[in-house]
């Protein structure tokens, strides 16, 4: 995921991935948390990040609903935090974003097909890993990803704002 990838390195090997709409969502959130003072356009944000502006909308859209973020029509309209960043918890916003968390196929009842899905002892470890994932994100609030100073810079500087 984005959100870590200034402190933490991806292990070597196969790993779990989020959709597009959960990273957007996670970097729309930091670049508002990143510009307190302002409403932000979905223009300006899809600019900084080099990303489609239709699929930041539908993210924006997301995070509206969910109360994450507070959107303004018209001329001075525009995006900002919905909460403080302490109460915007990285693990709500994944549940928020992510269509399913079925690890494998045998998680979904309706289009499961594998043979031993009825005996199969996979699927206990497989559900104990999702519930750790999530219980680890549920840890984190947009605060803690802007909360050290040397790190703020630096992203600042990546998406070319002013301090």
């Amino acid at each position: 995921m984005h959100i870590f990838v200034a402190a933490v390195t991806a292990p070597p090997g196969p790993t779990m991935h989020l959709t597009l709409h959960t990273d957007y969502a996670m970097r729309l959130l930091m670049f508002l948390g990143l510009n307190p003072e302002r409403r932000c356009t979905i223009e300006e944000i899809a600019q900084h990040y080099g990303v489609s502006r239709n699929h930041l909308m539908k993210v924006a859209l997301t995070l509206t609903q969910q109360g994450f973020v507070e959107s303004l029509r018209g001329r001075n309209g525009g995006l900002r935090l919905g909460k403080p960043p302490a109460g915007i918890g990285v693990g709500a916003v994944v549940r928020a974003t992510e269509d399913n968390f079925d690890l494998v196929e045998c998680f979904d009842a309706k289009s499961n097909t594998c043979p031993i899905a009825s005996a199969c002892l996979l699927q206990q470890p497989f559900a104990e890993a999702v519930r750790a994932f999530i219980a680890v994100l549920d840890r984190y609030t947009l605060a803690d990803l802007l909360a050290n100073p040397k790190i703020l810079k630096s992203m600042r500087r990546l998406l070319d704002l002013r301090d």
